[in-house]
């Protein structure tokens, strides 16, 4: 069989959830553009907390694995066929994947938030497909084109990179901020390095775990990003909060008066939080959800000129057949940051 034949019979493949800790790779049918719709061949996909908490228990938190669904939302690939409405000339373009797919008529889309449409689905989000499988169908305006200097190699990782983009942004951070980052894991360390492209004097990253920061400061070094146990004696203009941890944010005593709290990791239902820390300093609260208009485009812009290393992050890669292997050495190798699965097709460039 040809490479080309090859690449063909494969593209119909996908990783296929059915229940906790079964996924099959097994044959999947291939989408067709709509108008307005761009049919994407899969190049790579990073695996996220997301897709680990499907796999290992069939939920990830209160949305439930109920019928067998496509893991992944982290993608890029190269757009094959388009359809009524969008530009011919788009076939063979590279693209990162935006996996968030808003209903795009409610007011909240209307007024630019369309990252929290109350309806919106995402890719890999049971019962919605997602992106590990040979061909996806996405809206023009969520196939982002990269550069030609931006490698195939770290594509999939420009969608957390959005995310951290939209945390700095949604932190407001300018140049000469202090900057504290709670949680070593890949959207922290790529939190810590937008909010430095922000211009912060300093961004120090804390974890409790060894391993993790000893991963941080392997992907770090050269960035001017501090790692440590602890936030230290220090004082913070910003804190962007990435572990979903309750200890991240029981002692505020370490922000600075009218500092911003991104609330960037997911937290627990009933976190304890100084209130009464938060009043007297005004200390503002925001909430980070995915990514909002223009992240993507910082994210390419960042990655493009090199402000943010994204090699660094990627730890290990596995092809489609083995990602059952690649969530369950997310799951068990605490040294991981980020986990890639490359699709057959996938250039090496």
């Amino acid at each position: 069989m040809s490479t080309t034949e090859q690449g063909r019979t494969e593209q119909g493949m996908a990783a296929v959830l059915h229940g906790a800790r079964d996924l099959r790779v097994q044959p999947a049918p291939v989408d067709a553009p709509s108008a307005g719709q761009v049919l994407v061949a899969v190049g790579s996909v990073g695996l996220c907390g997301s897709d680990l908490h499907y796999y290992a228990d069939g939920r990830n938190g209160p949305n439930v694995l109920r019928a067998p669904t496509v893991l992944g939302h982290e993608g890029h690939g190269v757009i094959s066929a388009v359809g009524a409405g969008v530009d011919p000339a788009r076939v063979g373009q590279r693209v990162a994947i935006e996996p968030a797919r808003p209903c795009g008529r409610c007011a909240t889309c209307r007024s630019g938030r369309y990252n929290l449409c109350p309806t919106g689905i995402c890719f890999g989000s049971p019962p919605t497909h997602g992106l590990l499988r040979g061909q996806v169908a996405v809206p023009e305006e969520f196939a982002h084109p990269l550069p030609d200097d931006l490698p195939d190699a770290v594509a999939a990782l420009i969608e957390p990179l959005a995310v951290a983009c939209w945390a700095v942004e949604r932190a407001r951070v300018r140049p000469g901020h202090h900057v504290l980052v709670t949680g070593a894991g890949p959207i922290g360390l790529l939190a810590a390095q937008a909010a430095r492209a922000a211009g912060a004097a300093r961004v120090r990253v804390v974890d409790v775990s060894e391993q993790r920061r000893a991963g941080a400061e392997r992907a770090l070094a050269g960035t001017g990003v501090e790692v440590a146990a602890g936030p230290g004696d220090g004082v913070f203009d910003r804190q962007l909060e990435c572990s979903g941890a309750p200890a991240a944010i029981a002692d505020l005593s370490g922000l600075a008066p009218g500092a911003v709290l991104a609330l960037v990791g997911t937290p627990p239902a009933e976190a304890a939080t100084p209130l009464g820390h938060l009043q007297r300093w005004e200390v503002d609260v925001v909430g980070c959800f995915r990514y909002g208009p223009g992240a993507f485009a910082s994210a390419i812009a960042l990655a493009a000129s090199g402000r943010v290393a994204l090699a660094p992050l990627v730890t290990a890669r596995f092809p489609l057949a083995e990602s059952a292997a690649a969530i369950e050495t997310a799951l068990t190798d605490r040294t991981q940051l980020k986990i890639v699965v490359d699709l057959p097709t996938r250039s090496t460039s």
